[in-house]
């Protein structure tokens, strides 16, 4: 096994080779890039590596074995000692000092103590950070958003596009395809958004991404200088708050009520909205005040990105069309997912631009990824759309995340109803619930349903300033039984608030 040293920079201190191979050796093994239990080349092998005789590498064996750093077993070779590190004498370490070591010396501190100046984009970046997904223990019935369960996709179906998008004996895997993306995928996002949004959308105005908050990214930092303006929803996703945010970006709130976003003359270039299902709340956007939006980007000569995260399943009512559809000004860019229609994993999202911001996004998206990731499975979803695999998928999922919904819905109005005030809903993954209580009672009954093992959102992740205090409950990824089990436990923790009060 061949193995890399710093026997240079050794070489330059020591005046003998084998003493520069013995402490290059032994700062590798003290520094952990040689870990306990590595086998160590052959005498041969380093002695023909660093031109010294196997007679020399002998002897820096027997040093390395004499201070404990190594072992010998008879007819396999050296091994590194799983505790080298605390074999050595303390008057060995002080002699022998490691390169890092007499760096840390010079430099007036240990390496950690020191920092790197960063830009300030990478400071805004730190200060702040990316909420972590939450990790969940077995026994616990979550309400947080979980995902579709594989056990209801068409595993079969899409593996064989997987294996049609490779090719005859995989000819297909070495081939490439511009920054923008496959062209058989975007011509499909095109057909589809034709038939269900209303959207006329023209295959070259279609960009591919690596999920939706890739391009939301990429988008933000294309339209927005530092100082600028841009208006967020409150409550709305963090993501994009934090887009605007570490782009320098300054945000403006935008009031919500039991409509949606309240139109304002904003003094904006960039309106982040959810028009067709708002995040969190799931209220939808009147048809009256899509239009107002509209006429206020036309009169500030401003942007609209329209984030449509999750209304593909619906379950009842009519869609209204999205801004993309009214849109004849061409300031609205449409972006989209197949996140939580296909599976997480899968990132794959896509925006339909304006035709003025084509060819920077473009070369945005070139300069992340000169080729797109991926490319095999946007290949193989062309694929499955083309070929009604998607289609039936879709209203395949309808029908089973409609039954989970009205059955979660149904249960948090009758169980749970002194606690939480339902906002309708007709489409999407979860539901959003006011609190009726005080705000105190909140944090005990959230850290209560912790203890009795279940948990749900807390909205407050995604208010701007402080607001009501709400629950969305997410319940795609939970059967019949779960569900039931979860509100069970919510309903012990509510006991458990008042037998503490």
């Amino acid at each position: 096994m061949n193995i890399t040293l710093a026997f240079d920079q050794y070489l330059a201190i020591h005046r003998y080779k084998y003493l520069a191979l013995y402490h290059a050796l032994r700062a590798g093994i003290l520094e952990g890039t040689l870990p306990g239990g590595t086998q160590l080349p052959s005498t041969r092998s380093l002695a023909m590596h660093y031109d010294l005789s196997r007679g020399s590498v002998s002897q820096v064996y027997e040093m390395l074995l004499a201070d404990g750093y190594v072992r010998t077993v008879t007819g396999r070779g050296t091994f590194v000692s799983k505790d080298s590190f605390v074999s050595a004498s303390g008057d060995n370490k002080r002699e022998n000092v490691t390169l890092g070591e007499a760096a840390d010396a010079a430099g007036g501190g240990s390496a950690s103590e020191r920092t790197i100046p960063l830009s300030v984009w990478g400071e805004r970046l730190l200060t702040r950070p990316t909420p972590l997904y939450e990790q969940r223990s077995k026994n616990v019935v979550s309400f947080l958003s979980g995902g579709m369960r594989m056990e209801y996709f068409p595993y079969a179906e899409w593996r064989s596009a997987l294996t049609y998008a490779g090719g005859k004996e995989g000819g297909m895997l070495q081939s490439t395809c511009p920054p923008e993306g496959d062209e058989g995928l975007r011509k499909a996002i095109a057909a589809h958004l034709r038939i269900t949004r209303g959207i006329r959308a023209d295959v070259e105005h279609i960009v591919l991404f690596s999920g939706s908050m890739q391009g939301i990214v990429i988008l933000t930092q294309l339209l927005l200088d530092a100082g600028n303006e841009a208006v967020v929803e409150d409550p709305g996703f963090h993501g994009i708050r934090r887009a605007v945010e570490i782009n320098g970006g300054r945000l403006l709130v935008g009031k919500l009520d039991d409509s949606g976003l309240i139109p304002e003359d904003w003094d904006a270039r960039l309106l982040f909205v959810t028009p067709s299902r708002q995040f969190p709340t799931g209220v939808v956007l009147p048809l009256e005040r899509r239009r107002i939006l509209l006429e206020w980007a036309q009169r500030h000569e401003a942007v609209i990105i329209e984030d449509d995260y999750d209304s593909e399943f619906r379950w009842s009512g009519r869609p209204i069309e999205p801004l993309k559809a009214l849109d004849r000004g061409e300031r609205v860019v449409y972006i989209g997912s197949f996140s939580n229609t296909m599976f997480s994993g899968l990132r794959l999202g896509f925006a339909v631009l304006p035709p003025s911001l084509v060819k920077p996004t473009i070369a945005a998206k070139a300069l992340y990824e000169p080729l797109p990731v991926g490319l095999l499975e946007q290949r193989a979803l062309a694929r499955f759309m083309n070929t009604g695999g998607y289609g039936r998928h879709l209203r395949r999922m309808t029908r089973i995340y409609g039954e989970r919904g009205r059955i979660l819905r149904t249960m948090l109005s009758e169980q749970l109803n002194e606690l939480f005030e339902l906002l309708p809903g007709d489409a999407g993954l979860q539901v959003y619930a006011r609190w009726l209580r005080s705000r105190e009672e909140f944090v005990a009954f959230r850290a209560a349903a912790h203890r009795r093992g279940t948990d749900f959102r807390d909205v407050a992740l995604y208010q701007v300033s402080p607001g009501e205090p709400a629950a969305c409950f997410a319940f795609a990824h939970l059967n019949a039984v779960e569900l039931e089990e979860g509100i069970k436990r919510l309903l012990l923790a509510w006991e458990d608030v008042q037998t503490a009060t």
